[in-house]
């Protein structure tokens, strides 16, 4: 179901051809990657948090990681993930397959300064076996962005 409202979204907005169902994409950025045939830091990957009681998605590139003390800075709180087994009736879809379109009403979508060295990324479509491909201006609107942040580390080492 998390796949098809996806793909509605982008019917919708004249870019379904963006969404596309693969053979396999794969558990990990790398195995993604590989699939997709880019660079892993091309995946933007979107995490889950709970902000104190408000879940909320920051999606980052596939070469970042939360740095704990910057997540802190801009939240006022220690970053704290959205169990798996939570994930999709706090957010609309499953671990593996969360994606910043088509989320549950209310669920803010951040997006980390580590995908802004990107024209084009690579998302989760709504399952495990599906991408969507978006500039970041497309990404931004598409999400419905609640801005960009800077908590993530390690990717400008890459």
């Amino acid at each position: 179901m998390s796949f098809e409202r996806v793909k509605k979204y982008f019917d919708g907005v004249c870019l379904g051809q963006r969404v596309v169902e693969r053979e396999q994409i794969g558990a990990t950025v790398e195995q993604a990657a590989v699939s997709i045939g880019c660079e892993p830091a091309r995946i933007a990957k979107t995490m889950s948090f709970f902000l104190d009681a408000e879940a909320i998605l920051i999606v980052m590139a596939g070469d970042a990681k939360i740095d704990n003390t910057k997540y802190k800075a801009c939240f006022q709180q220690k970053a704290k993930m959205i169990p798996g087994d939570l994930v999709e009736a706090y957010i609309g879809h499953f671990p593996g397959a969360v994606c910043p379109f088509a989320v549950t009403e209310g669920v803010r979508v951040f997006l980390d300064i580590s995908l802004k060295r990107f024209d084009i990324v690579y998302t989760a479509g709504g399952s495990l076996t599906s991408t969507v491909k978006l500039s970041l201006e497309e990404l931004e609107t598409h999400s419905a962005s609640a801005g960009w942040i800077d908590v993530c580390k390690a990717w400008f080492l890459n």
